[in-house]
């Protein structure tokens, strides 16, 4: 599917086919094209929990107001962000650059974001978004619907799937076959209420 055509056709389904599977190759594929997603320092902290199984399914629902796409919609992705990433052996994440970059770069990274936690969670947020948009617009290429959502309760989430202590939950994403399309667009503000040059 076109680029342009899966951003204007990306919709948030509310309504699935519970009964729709997702083969493994077509989950890896998924969240192996998220992964492709741009990140600080190239850090890759966002974390992604792909939920099947059904009965934990069900918890999320419960903890999220019982809003049915959790429970039915082939997967829910709980997107998360390592709030620690830039601390965990940062050469890594520069292993394969040449020595002139990583050598620069690498030793940036924690001193960057150490004793500041605000940082911290606003990179592991932008990193999250943007991870979260690639993973919807890969759903729709593959002829899959999704709906990104915040109606849950985070503490009860987190406990639900055992989220490590220094991971925050960004948003849940459900991805699955929709049985009924979404509503028509409620309302787009007009291009010049949104976009700017040069100075507000």
């Amino acid at each position: 599917m076109d680029t342009f055509e899966a951003i204007k056709s990306r919709r948030s389904v509310k309504h699935y086919d519970p009964n729709h599977k997702m083969s493994e190759m077509e989950v890896q594929q998924l969240l192996s094209a998220a992964m492709l997603s741009p990140t600080s320092f190239n850090m890759q902290n966002w974390r992604f929990l792909v939920v099947e199984n059904q009965s934990i399914k069900n918890e999320i629902c419960a903890a999220a107001w019982h809003q049915a796409q959790i429970k039915d919609a082939a997967i829910t992705v709980v997107v998360c962000g390592d709030l620690q990433a830039h601390s965990r052996d940062p050469a890594r994440y520069w292993r394969n650059a040449p020595v002139e970059a990583s050598s620069k770069i690498v030793p940036m990274i924690t001193g960057f974001y150490e004793k500041n936690e605000t940082l911290q969670r606003d990179e592991a947020m932008r990193s999250v978004g943007i991870a979260a948009q690639t993973l919807m617009l890969a759903a729709k290429a593959m002829n899959y619907d999704s709906c990104p959502m915040i109606g849950f309760d985070p503490v009860k989430v987190s406990a639900i799937i055992n989220l490590p202590k220094d991971y925050v939950i960004g948003m849940l994403i459900t991805i699955g076959k929709a049985i009924k399309p979404a509503n028509e667009r409620a309302g787009q503000l007009d291009y010049s209420e949104v976009v700017f040059k040069d100075k507000f």
